[in-house]
């Protein structure tokens, strides 16, 4: 199965967001490239909120281009066998902690968001991970900066689309 064919069936099933989830659908069904950078309709991204339940934290990222707080996450590569994998990859390579572990049911949301030309839209399935206990981070060449962040500092640093994502993960935990 292809990354593609991974994402229509994890979008087909995927539960809630019923508008905008026909939203990434179609836009998979026009633009068979639509999973890919290249694709300057926007293409299909994969994040994933590293969240330390233990402690009540998530850990955020200052990205590099953006200045923004946010989840970890970016585009899929080629080498991607699912959504899960590519948000699975993606924040382990911008966190450095090693055995991050997704968090069981699929993408926790949703969340269509404009970008800079030339790729104008992702269409980001978000997902959550889950850190080991002591895990140690490290900033990656796409950070300015990483940080944790308690529950209840997260909408005074980050956009409502973080605050979001974890109202939503806090609601699977």
């Amino acid at each position: 199965m292809s990354l593609y064919d991974d994402a229509v069936l994890v979008l087909k099933g995927y539960e809630g967001q019923d508008e905008l989830r026909q939203s990434y659908l179609d836009h998979l069904a026009d633009r068979p490239d639509g999973m890919w950078k290249a694709c300057d309709a926007g293409h299909v991204t994969a994040s994933a909120l590293v969240v330390d339940p233990g402690r009540g934290r998530v850990l955020l990222t200052l990205h590099r281009k953006l200045r923004m707080w946010l989840q970890m996450g970016g585009h899929c590569e080629p080498g991607d066998p699912t959504l899960e994998a590519a948000a699975l990859r993606e924040a382990t390579e911008e966190s450095g902690i090693a055995g991050l572990t997704l968090l069981p049911g699929g993408p926790v949301r949703l969340d269509r968001h404009p970008i800079p030309a030339p790729c104008n839209w992702h269409f980001d399935v978000q997902y959550a991970v889950l850190a080991p206990p002591g895990a140690a981070w490290e900033i990656s060449e796409e950070s300015l900066d990483l940080r944790w962040f308690g529950y209840d500092e997260v909408a005074g640093v980050a956009d409502e689309s973080v605050v979001r994502l974890l109202e939503a993960t806090r609601a699977r935990l």
